[in-house]
């Protein structure tokens, strides 16, 4: 093809500069060319997000640990091995959260005294029925879920759980507030609950249960107003330097309690001596056994099994008694335990 003009295209070419045609479809291949270049992101107004990226996965550790506690402890109530874990959390209109949900199910609503506004609890019959089935002694082996709403025993039972739930979730809700939760009510159809207007936006973090071969789910919403008071304490390097203090101050409360309650065992080592096995067989009640150690010196006090103090032997207030003298900073060496051990044969 040539590259060389004719008349005519000459003649038009001419006659577009002449009326501004080619500098308008100029300006407008540069617009074009700017706009194209813009950072341009889809924004719906039906699903704002107001939770951003970091608080949400603040939350999602927070919710972590939770299901951890909550885990463990639905275990030892129910003697068998229940796994909680933190499937998805995301946020959605309240209208969505409520459409997702099956009906009839175990719907409960949470409150606590420091936050405005409701929480929403959600545990799906798949599972709720076999632990209502577990605590009234069933082997959950062939079990049917029904499609009906929970008896009043069978709620009286699962309350038993949700206790657990809002105990675990509000110590875990307590490394960034004071707050403890309760059950103020209990639904079993939730499209007849309306706590926020349906296009509020609400955190819905859900969980999976697996308990033996039965799995279900369970879904905690929040409301954005009952966590907007808090958000600050949910950036990243805050939730981690609160999480972090918060964990290590209940950790080391725990263990010295525990250590403190531990039982251990003491052993006095009085003396040694040695003696003939015809002299062993032949001992009878009242015989009198000497030994080369004299009363008054110190005897060695062990504490499971270490070489710890060294002690006087007596008497106080009728019973036999030990007085410590002497704190043993280094162990004794070898010999001396081998001795310590043959006193206590």
């Amino acid at each position: 093809m040539s590259d060389v003009l004719d008349q005519s295209e000459v003649d038009a070419l001419l006659a577009a500069v002449d009326n501004g045609a080619a500098q308008k479809e100029t300006a407008a291949g540069a617009g074009s060319k700017s706009k194209a270049q813009l950072d341009v992101s889809v924004y719906d107004f039906k699903r704002p997000e107001r939770v951003s990226k970091d608080q949400m996965r603040a939350l999602s550790a927070l919710h972590e640990g939770f299901g951890r506690n909550f885990g463990a402890a639905i275990s030892g109530y129910l003697r068998t091995i229940v796994e909680v874990s933190v499937a998805h959390i995301e946020q959605l209109t309240y209208s969505e959260f409520i459409h997702s949900l099956p009906n009839p199910t175990c719907f409960n609503l949470l409150k606590a005294e420091h936050l405005d506004g409701q929480l929403c609890l959600e545990i799906s019959p798949l599972i709720i029925y076999p632990i209502v089935d577990r605590l009234l002694g069933g082997s959950n082996a062939e079990l049917f879920i029904p499609q009906r709403p929970l008896t009043q025993i069978e709620q009286r039972l699962v309350q038993r759980i949700t206790d657990r739930a809002t105990h675990h979730l509000s110590e875990a809700w307590s490394n960034l507030t004071p707050v403890t939760f309760r059950v103020e009510d209990f639904e079993s159809n939730p499209q007849l609950v309306q706590i926020v207007p349906p296009n509020e936006t609400v955190v819905v973090v859900g969980f999976e249960l697996k308990m033996g071969s039965r799995a279900g789910t369970m879904a905690l919403c929040i409301p954005y107003n009952v966590i907007e008071p808090i958000m600050g304490m949910l950036a990243t390097q805050n939730w981690f330097s609160y999480q972090r203090k918060g964990a290590q101050e209940d950790h080391i409360r725990r263990l010295t309690q525990n250590v403190s309650n531990a039982p251990i065992q003491l052993r006095a080592f009085l003396a040694r001596t040695t003696i003939k096995l015809n002299d062993l067989l032949t001992l009878q009640a009242g015989d009198l056994i000497t030994t080369e150690r004299e009363s008054t010196e110190d005897v060695l006090i062990q504490v499971e099994g270490k070489n710890k103090f060294q002690a006087q032997f007596g008497q106080y207030r009728g019973k036999r008694a030990i007085k410590l003298t002497k704190i043993i900073q280094q162990p004794i060496d070898a010999s001396a335990e081998k001795s310590a051990a043959g006193e206590g044969k």
